[in-house]
């Protein structure tokens, strides 16, 4: 099992980003996935999240209306597209897993994404 985020960097305040957090070795479509983040110094806080067929989404209302999270199923890859990018921003993010689909061995089995980190400063 492998979710390997990438696309971070360093941006300017007000600009954007796309991450990507690619998944292997797991049953992309039965997984709810959700985009959490860590700045220095303090704890990991969720981001926000998209169902497993990409239907519902949800955002932390720090994020809200700046923040947009897709998937396409058949590339087994979540999005995360950044926009006016604050320098609070700031942070390694990181992509989760979480199997939602009942009846399933995937059922409950959570997953988690080494990091990708995003600076945003001038």
């Amino acid at each position: 099992v492998q979710l390997v985020e990438s696309g971070g960097g360093l941006v300017q305040p007000g600009g954007s980003l796309r991450l990507s957090c690619a998944a292997s070795g797991f049953t992309f479509s039965s997984y709810g996935m959700s985009w959490y983040r860590q700045a220095p110094g303090k704890e990991r806080e969720w981001v926000g999240r998209i169902s497993s067929a990409g239907g519902s989404t949800n955002y932390a209302d720090s994020v809200k209306g700046r923040f947009t999270i897709s998937r396409d199923n058949a590339k087994n890859t979540v999005y995360l597209q950044m926009n006016s990018l604050k320098p609070e921003d700031t942070a390694v993010y990181y992509c989760n897993a979480l199997g939602v689909v009942r009846g399933t061995r995937d059922y409950g089995m959570n997953y988690w994404g080494k990091g990708t980190l995003v600076t945003v400063t001038n």
